[in-house]
């Protein structure tokens, strides 16, 4: 399975406002810290708004920020919300198959067995789990952090 890029960067965003959680910030500053696509992350932004991750400000010190603490961003529910579509295979998808095995194959559903795997993988883990080290991530992404979230982080 490959991920898509929606998700990817989805996942990096949230990353990026975990790392500074104190105020919000715009999606120009989420793309200018990983060189990516301003209109490609307005779309994450607004789609990830649409789950409950992150909540949109608006007006002059508007912008995106965690709708929730870091802990309670489950990445299993971030990864199935962003994708899609999980049909690994054609006879996964919606409609019918093409293929003349779907009568009989059992492929469908050992690639079914797969999915549920990788996905209980992400279900494992949160947001948290992914910035222990937000000294690090800071320092990679430019963003200055106070004090005391400095020190909360060594």
């Amino acid at each position: 399975m490959r991920m898509t890029l929606h998700t990817d960067y989805a996942l990096r965003m949230l990353i990026f406002l975990a790392v500074r959680p104190e105020a919000p910030c715009t999606v120009s500053d989420v793309a200018e810290a990983y060189g990516l696509s301003h209109n490609h992350l307005l779309k994450v932004a607004r789609r990830l708004a649409q789950l409950g991750a992150v909540t949109t400000l608006r007006g002059r010190a508007g912008g995106i920020m965690l709708a929730e603490v870091p802990e309670n961003i489950e990445l299993g529910g971030i990864v199935r919300g962003m994708e899609e579509s999980l049909a690994l295979v054609e006879c996964m998808g919606a409609g019918e198959s093409a293929c003349v095995l779907t009568p009989a194959c059992r492929l469908k559903g050992i690639v079914a067995e797969a999915l549920d795997a990788y996905l209980a993988v992400f279900d494992r883990y949160t947001l948290a789990d992914l910035v222990t080290n937000r000294q690090s991530l800071a320092g990679l992404l430019g963003v200055e952090m106070e004090a005391s979230d400095a020190v909360a982080s060594a």
